[in-house]
């Protein structure tokens, strides 16, 4: 259903994404690890379709999301980590605005509108003002406007961070209920967050992906934070093996003109 090949992303000189490649499959809640600043954020943005990469591919249903990107989109529902909700405007109002712009026809926004609200757990506060909201019942408006045109894909940034216990709570059990319809790709840097939501981990750090594994294929009685740890640690070391190799050839280039 979705799947990375090659993804490249460049600030001028800096490299944000390097080469990154993953798949998740039909159905599938991937988990997207990795410390603060490795790239997670980035990537779900190329991904979404609103941000370009500096090269790779992205394939979602088989449509590439840079060449078919308007095709490619309408089966993609995007939470940031931040919601870009309109603080004037009602939730239902809001919703309708959001159902509107992913093209919804007349007959079908209603229905669709009374499913996500009912789905989503916005009945109480579905007549209030956005602005008004909670942080929980923000992200949680957030989500139904991220799913209200029913997607096959749904791209998820962060989206506990900031929530108190019951909140984080409620979004959790809404995530696997919404998992195994749709294919969910959820970013984070909490572990227990994957360890209880996700089928699948992919680790990234500083740029590029350092694990790529199925929840249920980790070593018996290993957590996902020894792997975590371990994942970022090798890759740790495997850069100072090549920063001492880059060091020894410039030494040996300087011996060799002496």
């Amino acid at each position: 259903m979705i799947e990375v090949k090659n993804l490249t992303k460049m600030y001028g000189n800096f490299v944000a994404v390097n080469n990154v490649s993953f798949k998740a499959q039909k159905g599938q809640i991937l988990g997207f690890l990795g410390p603060n600043g490795a790239g997670k954020t980035t990537t779900m943005r190329i991904i979404s379709g609103y941000m370009p990469a500096t090269s790779g591919t992205v394939l979602v249903d088989d449509l590439d999301i840079f060449t078919q990107s308007l095709e490619a989109r309408r089966r993609i529902g995007y939470l940031p980590e931040n919601p870009p909700l309109y603080n004037e405007m009602r939730v239902e109002a809001y919703l309708r605005f959001a159902g509107r712009l992913r093209g919804l026809a007349r007959g079908e926004l209603e229905p669709a509108l009374e499913h996500v609200i009912d789905v989503c757990g916005l009945k109480e506060v579905s007549s209030r003002i956005c602005g008004q909201l909670s942080k929980g019942y923000r992200q949680r408006v957030g989500l139904a406007g991220a799913i209200i045109h029913d997607p096959q894909v749904l791209i998820l940034d962060e989206p506990t961070i900031g929530l108190d216990p019951r909140q984080i709570r409620d979004i959790r059990a809404l995530i696997r209920e919404l998992g195994g319809q749709r294919t969910i790709v959820l970013s984070t840097h909490i572990l227990p967050e994957v360890s209880q939501i996700c089928d699948k981990v992919v680790i990234i750090n500083e740029g590029h992906v350092v694990l790529e594994e199925a929840l249920d294929a980790l070593p018996a009685g290993t957590s996902l934070e020894d792997v975590f740890l371990s994942a970022i640690a090798r890759e740790r070391g495997h850069e100072d093996i090549e920063a001492e190799q880059e060091l020894e050839e410039v030494s040996a280039g300087r011996s060799s003109a002496q």
